[in-house]
């Protein structure tokens, strides 16, 4: 019996009528907490390459209703069936290259163009058979969240403080998150999980969602800016590390937001366990290495300018790839919905990935 359960922030619903999407904007957090309505195919691109929705998990499920929402849209303007699936492979395009590193994206898109191409049917058919399939992975991603955080929760036992970048909580997926799933299952049974959350600069991640969410749940979050890491682990180092991922190569090496790999050499050189954790589908068996994900390079504003004042002089130059690459030899373990996976990667990865594959292959239709 839990002696604690939370509720989390919902992330991404559907709007009465079925026919747009309601988003949490999170570029608007901790400040504000604000519905924005997705409805055309600019809206669903602008608030994934906006940031406004975040985090491979939610990225996917994000680009899944957009896809139904707007199937359903030319359903009710009564286009034929081969229309819907022409307009289909046009959005499908557009959306699958809104943001290039997080693999959950394309897998998303991969979903959906098979479930159409599989359906029968009139364009209304069509578009219930997209519907149901966005349904499927928002659920999905629910039960993935849930048994990474009951996986990687055996690791704490109770007391621990942990360290974590970025946001990949609730607010990065459909469900309680994945590198703080552990801690909310943890907290529900009682254990007392400490929390450090880097600041994750540029645009704050760390500081203005994780540490929000936390707060929300009553979990105590420390927040500290990225720089201050190496003074943490030399002083007082925390138990554990826990970060998410926005793509797993073949081999195990991993793409998380910016300044990840600097915090896993910390945990490394003070003998910190570092652990990623991803859903299944973040794992890219068609990546061989790290060195072969594209990583995406945002907007130099964003470190100039942050969030108002100029930060930097307009004529100076900016180097802000939004991530970058953790080799597999500084990851302890990677925790994915089907368990612990230890080094080396390579085929308990395959397998995972394989047997969600399979299992979602054979769920009923």
């Amino acid at each position: 019996m839990n002696e604690r359960e939370f509720s989390v922030p919902e992330t991404i619903r559907w709007a009465p009528g079925g026919l747009s999407a309601l988003i949490l904007d999170q570029t608007l957090l901790p400040g504000v907490h604000e519905e924005k309505e997705l409805s055309t195919l600019e809206d669903f691109i602008e608030a994934i390459r906006s940031l406004r929705v975040r985090g491979a998990p939610l990225i996917g499920i994000t680009a899944a209703i957009g896809l139904a929402a707007l199937a359903r849209q030319s359903a009710a303007e009564g286009v034929s069936a081969d229309n819907l699936r022409s307009r289909f492979a046009g959005w499908a395009e557009r959306l699958a290259n809104a943001r290039p590193t997080a693999v959950n994206l394309a897998w998303a898109v991969r979903r959906l163009r098979a479930r159409l191409e599989a359906a029968n049917g009139d364009a209304k058919t069509l578009a219930a058979a997209l519907a149901a399939e966005a349904d499927a992975i928002h659920e999905e991603d629910r039960r993935m969240c849930r048994a990474i955080g009951e996986h990687a929760a055996a690791l704490l036992a109770g007391g621990e403080s942990v360290i974590t970048h970025c946001n990949a909580g609730s607010l990065a997926t459909g469900g309680i998150g994945t590198a703080l799933a552990p801690v909310y299952v943890a907290a529900e049974t009682g254990r007392r999980v400490r929390v450090f959350a880097d600041e994750t600069r540029p645009l704050l991640q760390g500081s203005r969602l994780t540490a929000w969410e936390l707060s929300r749940a009553g979990i105590e979050v420390t927040v500290l800016a990225d720089n201050m890491a190496g003074s943490l682990f030399a002083s007082d180092p925390p138990d554990i590390a826990f970060v998410g991922s926005d793509r797993i190569a073949a081999n195990g090496d991993v793409a998380n937001k910016i300044g990840t790999y600097p915090l896993a050499v910390l945990a490394h050189r003070h003998g910190v366990p570092f652990y990623v954790l991803a859903p299944t589908s973040t794992v890219d068996l068609g990546t061989p290495t790290g060195a072969d994900i594209p990583i995406e390079h945002r907007d130099p504003d964003e470190v100039r300018r942050g969030f108002g004042p100029l930060l930097a002089p307009e004529e100076a130059g900016v180097y802000s790839p939004a991530f970058d690459i953790t080799p597999r030899e500084l990851v302890t373990g990677i925790v994915t919905e089907r368990g612990i996976h230890r080094p080396p990667y390579t085929d308990s990865l395959a397998a995972a990935v394989r047997a969600a594959e399979a299992e979602q292959r054979d769920r009923p239709t």
